[in-house]
């Protein structure tokens, strides 16, 4: 089966029972001395639980809870808190959010008290029967992804920096720790995702069509 990519056009997925609003776009842009700024995409999901997935960088403080808050929500109605890696674009603002489990890459926490989950051989994470945390190693060597089912776009796949944006194929690799890995991941968020939500760059419809069929 192959897979090509459209824009989503649209930061906001409804769904039932979750629904995914991209609360800041990522980007990511270098100077002609190779500098590079940039900043972490910012998910929220809403629905049984409310999950925020990455939370940007420390100066993100004050969109998060106007965002928050445009949602008639607070931090502390937050139930989660999922950093796809610990990156500091990803987890500038975890002190927000103090009552929330937290998956930091492999660590899933609450507090002090540290749940024993085997990421490392592949182990998804549960949270419910439409939303699973799933590792995804490569861009470093404990990234995770939030999947969530049963939205009106299909199956959205949150993906932090496995993905640096649509068509980051002239980039990632070199900002990869272990490149050959991160593509296996790659090609498996790509068969089961119909929108996938990068680490720096807007969401993207994901098309897939049967061996010898043309894909538009």
């Amino acid at each position: 089966m192959s897979t090509c990519t459209e824009p989503l056009g649209t930061l906001e997925i409804q769904g039932d029972p979750y629904s995914v609003f991209v609360i800041k776009e990522g980007y990511a842009e270098a100077d002609q001395r190779g500098n590079i700024r940039a900043d972490g995409s910012i998910t929220l999901i809403k629905g049984p639980h409310i999950i925020m997935v990455d939370t940007g960088s420390p100066w993100d403080q004050e969109l998060i809870l106007q965002q928050l808050a445009s949602h008639g929500l607070q931090p502390v109605d937050v139930t989660h808190v999922i950093c796809t890696h610990g990156h500091s674009d990803h987890v500038g603002n975890l002190n927000l959010f103090s009552d929330a489990t937290f998956l930091v890459s492999y660590d899933i926490c609450k507090r002090d008290h540290y749940l024993a989950h085997d990421f490392k051989a592949g182990v998804s994470y549960v949270i419910d029967s439409w939303l699973e945390v799933i590792p995804t190693p490569g861009h470093t060597g404990s990234d995770i992804s939030v999947l969530v089912r049963g939205t009106a776009q299909g199956t959205v796949v949150v993906a932090g920096d496995l993905f640096e944006r649509e068509e980051d194929e002239g980039t990632w690799r070199e900002l990869s720790e272990n490149p050959g890995l991160q593509e296996a991941n790659r090609q498996k968020v790509l068969m089961m995702a119909d929108v996938v939500i990068p680490g720096h760059g807007p969401p993207f419809r994901v098309i897939r069509a049967s061996s010898g069929l043309t894909l538009h």
